[in-house]
């Protein structure tokens, strides 16, 4: 049993720390954690005598995986545009005939809610069958008021229906929706849209809880990325920030500088940037999937913002054009393989790590007494064969809760 017991978040080398029990077992009452230890202890107690048992068979037994990057609600896949990548097309040339985002915000803008969510919850079902007990999800593909709305109701009421925790934050700042490019301050009256409209009626309505950008070339600004994540803290939006995914913005710097929960991708990032973000709170999230499946070959340098002392997560970055993967174990695989973590820090910055930057490390991302039981059990015998089965999903049971969300 991987506990993650201790205090978070997790830096340098605590980050390998997981507090393994050998033997281990947890008493889960009310949908939370009663008890946990070593078996011999835990099934002495009064109240472990009278609890229904469910014997795991010598499996492995950590905190289910916390997601803090997706993208859940989108009308369709882009197939057809990752050909085309294999082709030679770049992520920026699709994007520029129209394709990319766009392409998504055009899908989404024709889709029904009822047909956005029976998407939304097969991929919810997919998340739980590989461990994940928690994501966060992001609007984006919608770029008007009202379709932007739409996703973030959809968010709430998804929460509401199925077990797995929906955290929600507005992208609104995705990208310039067609509408406004073909005019020469269009981008500018598109944030005064958001932070005018759009961001004050998503806080009256307890639509999200972050406020996010895409900070980089054919997206917004650094100028333009404060303005709306400024606007988001004055309506009680915390900042997240995609960072450096591209080309190098100035971006971390930014997400530093205003707090931000965490700003996210970092490929492009320099000793400038790792030195700020281990100085401060903010969560480094990467997404290998993202470079896996663009077929890039410069990922996050995971090593030196480990080493330096930032706070480092992984999330999948679900979504349909860069990374469509629902799999905490296949990026358990690529953090390992490709940034050199090793399979003790991929699990912790996918649970402990990741639950802090969604404000949550109290109640889930580790096993601890008071604590919801959120558990993930694998059919493995060793920690590290959970991202040395690359491509395999070994998820026995996952467990929201106190209630069995998933078993194989």
């Amino acid at each position: 049993m991987l506990t993650l017991r201790g205090r978070g978040p997790r830096r340098g080398d605590s980050l390998s720390k997981l507090g393994i029990v050998k033997d281990g077992a947890v008493l889960v009452r009310d949908g939370s954690i009663a008890a946990i230890g070593p078996t011999s202890k835990v099934e002495k107690l009064a109240s472990a005598r009278k609890a229904e048992s469910l014997d795991v068979g010598g499996r492995v037994v950590l905190p289910g995986f916390v997601d803090s990057h997706t993208h859940l609600i989108h009308a369709a896949s882009r197939a057809e545009e990752y050909e085309l990548k294999i082709q030679g097309a770049s992520y920026e040339e699709i994007g520029r005939k129209g394709g990319g985002i766009l392409n998504s915000v055009k899908r989404l803008r024709a889709a029904t809610s009822l047909q956005l969510k029976r998407r939304a919850r097969a991929a919810l079902e997919i998340f739980a069958a590989h461990g994940t007990t928690t994501i966060e999800a992001k609007s984006g593909y919608g770029l008007d008021v009202a379709s932007e709305l739409k996703i973030l109701s959809l968010h709430k009421e998804l929460g509401a229906e199925q077990p797995i925790e929906i955290v929600s934050t507005l992208l609104g700042a995705h990208v310039a929706p067609l509408e406004f490019r073909s005019k020469s301050n269009g981008p500018e009256e598109y944030v005064k849209l958001l932070t005018d409209w759009l961001i004050p009626e998503v806080s009256t309505n307890g639509l999200a809880e972050y406020c996010d950008v895409f900070c980089d070339r054919g997206a917004f600004s650094r100028a333009q990325a404060k303005q709306v994540l400024e606007a988001g803290l004055r309506h009680k939006l915390r900042p997240r920030l995609h960072a450096e995914q591209l080309s190098r913005t100035g971006a971390t710097l930014l997400a530093v500088e205003l707090g931000a929960a965490s700003c996210d991708h970092l490929e492009q990032i320099n000793a400038a940037d790792i030195r700020a973000l281990a100085k401060s709170d903010t969560v480094a999230a990467l997404l290998p999937g993202c470079d896996f499946h663009l077929g890039l070959k410069e990922y996050a340098p995971a090593r030196k913002l480990i080493e330096a002392g930032a706070i480092v997560a992984l999330a999948t970055d679900y979504n349909p054009g860069t990374s469509p993967t629902m799999s905490m174990p296949m990026i358990l695989s690529l953090a390992c393989a490709q940034l050199r973590m090793t399979p003790a820090e991929a699990i912790a910055a996918a649970t402990i790590n990741a639950a802090y930057s969604l404000g949550r490390q109290k109640r889930i991302g580790s096993l601890e007494v008071g604590k919801q039981a959120d558990l993930a059990v694998f059919e493995v015998e060793d920690y590290r064969e959970i991202p040395y089965y690359f491509g395999v999903n070994t998820c026995w049971l996952t467990m929201k809760g106190g209630s069995v969300i998933y078993a194989a």
